[in-house]
């Protein structure tokens, strides 16, 4: 089979290796589609502190069952499934309490570990998350960032009757938009500086969508909800300027949750979120509950996947997806490498 290998930033190369063989508790998978990701293009660019080359990438991820190990159960050959891509050790102290996307020792396919672009990829059936036969391959794939999304959200509990504002129209800040609105909250208002990411979030059924260089950021929440502000604003931009918007103009006593990382180190007004009382929350990745409601919100059609797609490139053209990436940086949403048809 083929499998990609990212020799050094900016280089890719395509190596034939056996198909693996599944070990008694492991499945083999048929790779059908696979995302790339801000932190995909990070390592193209030599920017990932904690990647080195070469690397096999591949973490947003669809296929389907092609062989199953002696003793796995509940999973048939053909399936549709997702993968998990968290590598963790199961006995530091945040895996004993459950939060294994916490571990200490916490290794994620395609950055610290072999990734899945592959033709085929053997996994610990465990990491299996099956999809339903009616969702295409390529929403398969973005199961992955919606996870990152529902578990974001999650961090301040049930959002049911919540306003809320999501600052970054990205494809994170889509995803925490719609899936803000798909579990119950009242209003959400998303800011970016991009009219066409607020154009794709408008066409994806977000409530208020705002430019903040054309409009200031607290007039807009004013206007939006009233002297009360927001019940929680959500960064998914992560710079000095998004989350200087979040602590000056955040209602006294509420919540902000930061969800995209800061490139570099933050220079924030903890004073103001000292005497404002502000509840300031973070989120990592995500937990398999996050996967089966990211999948339950496709299904219900409450979340929209498919607006996101901006273009989707042959597995041999890995490159060349970085590439288009990287001369359409204010225009591109999700790019999809379709590795089998």
């Amino acid at each position: 089979m083929l499998q990609q290998v990212m020799t050094k930033p900016g280089e890719i190369i395509f190596k034939e290796v056996p198909i693996p063989e599944p070990g008694e508790h492991q499945v083999l998978v048929k790779i059908m589609d696979i995302g790339i990701c801000g932190s995909d293009i990070h390592v193209y660019h030599g920017e990932h502190p904690f990647t080195s080359y070469p690397v096999t990438q591949g973490h947003e991820v669809s296929g389907a069952i092609a062989k199953l190990g002696a003793k796995v159960e509940g999973l048939q050959i053909g399936q549709k499934v997702t993968i998990e891509p968290q590598v963790y050790c199961n006995t530091c102290y945040p895996c004993r309490h459950g939060k294994y996307n916490l571990c200490e020792e916490l290794k994620v396919m395609g950055f610290q570990t072999t990734g899945t672009a592959s033709e085929f990829f053997a996994v610990d059936a465990s990491k299996v998350t099956p999809i339903p036969e009616e969702m295409s391959f390529e929403e398969g794939a973005m199961i992955e960032p919606l996870a990152v999304a529902v578990h974001g959200v999650k961090q301040v509990g049930d959002v049911t009757g919540m306003n809320l504002v999501v600052i970054g129209a990205g494809p994170i800040g889509n995803l925490v938009a719609q899936a803000a609105k798909g579990m119950g909250a009242a209003k959400v208002m998303i800011t970016d500086v991009s009219d066409l990411r607020l154009e794709k979030a408008r066409e994806c059924g977000i409530d208020l969508c705002v430019n903040t260089m054309k409009q200031d950021f607290g007039t807009a929440m004013l206007e939006a909800f009233g002297p009360d502000k927001a019940d929680v604003i959500y960064d998914c931009a992560g710079n000095n300027i998004t989350m200087g918007q979040a602590i000056k103009h955040a209602r006294k006593g509420s919540i902000i949750v930061l969800v995209a990382v800061f490139a570099q180190m933050a220079e924030v007004d903890l004073a103001v979120a000292n005497d404002h009382e502000l509840d300031l929350k973070s989120t990592m990745m995500y937990r398999h509950e996050d996967y089966l409601d990211a999948i339950a919100l496709v299904k219900d059609e409450r979340v929209q996947l498919r607006p996101l797609i901006s273009q989707t490139f042959a597995f041999q053209d890995y490159l060349k997806a970085y590439q288009y990436i990287d001369n359409n940086r204010e225009t591109t949403m999700k790019v999809i490498i379709h590795v089998q048809e």
